[in-house]
């Protein structure tokens, strides 16, 4: 099958199409996809620049979320019928067989969820990665509630955005940041209640003046850097804050954090899949399920803002590292 492989770490350049072995059903959980469309995630960058989470031999095809065509079950799969339309999240992280920048992927049949109907192929690949990431950050670690108020750190990117609609829908008001006018038009488009421009508004100020000096309930980090220390004097006391990021303390300490007794959460939703943990592997699929149901009733919808064949990896990646990129970047395959 072909497929876009890297064979070192650095630059784009390293991406390379190249024919590499179909992969095989080789567990009775498992099931055969052909691919239709992969999505493109910051973290595929990462991969690609810095190498890969396993020592297994390169190339090594790229690409965590997928979508496509069951082609073949393995033997306890029942859930699932060969032709039945899927997206996951799973692989691309360096491990030997798997990997979603290719015709075919195999995969556990117990991490993977029906297509939503109404998304295309390339959507839907777009979905997987920030749906889990924004629904375990502000449901699973933030706990939020209806009636709460949630600032959303660049709602107008592909895990912003998408958590702007879910806090929505689980009854919060939402305060994003964006950068420019066409940015806040879309974060508004997916229910941001205010919108604040970050390069030109004191984050922390803006928010006490929303929130009446009292702070938000809950502040969630998509960027990470200054930004993680600059959310904790917009939380308010007992709040909790959410990064999916790692804390960088070069720039800034828990003093402030700890006299406002807040709940500092940490979020990579790659962790089941680094651990082999097949319960929260399991547990996200069902979110992915949960989240077809609000795609099909029209509750949720994914921004994808580029589509480009498989053949143009580089470019994809070029664009995710400009960082101005608004929602997602999507193979078709």
């Amino acid at each position: 099958m072909q497929a876009i492989a890297m064979a070192t770490a650095g630059t784009p350049d390293v991406l390379q199409l190249i024919e590499m072995p179909q992969p095989q059903i080789t567990t009775p959980h498992q099931v055969l996809v052909k691919l239709q469309a992969a999505g493109v995630n910051p973290i595929d960058t990462k991969v690609r620049s810095r190498g890969t989470f396993y020592d297994d031999p390169l190339p090594a095809i790229l690409g965590c979320d997928g979508a496509g065509v069951i082609e073949a079950l393995g033997s306890d799969v029942e859930t699932f019928h060969v032709g039945d339309a899927v997206y996951f999240c799973d692989g691309g992280l360096g491990k030997a067989g798997t990997g979603n920048y290719a015709e075919y992927a195999v995969v556990d049949a117990r991490f993977i969820a029906k297509k939503p109907d109404n998304l295309s192929f390339a959507a839907a690949a777009a979905a997987p990665l920030v749906l889990l990431t924004a629904w375990e950050a502000l449901g699973d670690r933030a706990r939020l509630q209806a009636g709460q108020t949630v600032l959303i750190h660049g709602g107008a990117g592909g895990v912003g955005h998408v958590a702007i609609q879910l806090a929505k829908l689980w009854g919060a008001t939402v305060f994003t940041t964006v950068s420019t006018p066409d940015k806040a038009e879309l974060a508004r488009q997916y229910g941001a209640d205010e919108v604040i421009f970050y390069r030109d508004q004191d984050v922390p100020e803006a928010i006490h003046n929303l929130t009446e000096g009292v702070g938000v309930d809950v502040a969630f980090d998509t960027i990470g850097g200054r930004i993680f220390w600059e959310s904790v004097p917009a939380v308010k006391t007992y709040g909790d804050l959410v990064t999916i990021l790692e804390p960088d303390f070069q720039l800034g300490n828990f003093q402030q954090a700890r006299l406002k007794n807040l709940r500092i959460s940490l979020e990579l939703m790659l962790t089941p899949m680094l651990t082999g943990d097949v319960a929260a592997q399991m547990h996200q699929a069902e979110i992915l399920r949960q989240c077809s149901e609000l795609f099909e009733q029209g509750k949720l919808n994914i921004h994808l803002s580029q589509t480009l064949p498989l053949a143009e990896a580089k470019k994809a990646h070029q664009l995710i590292e400009q960082g101005s990129t608004t929602g997602k970047i999507a193979f078709t395959i």
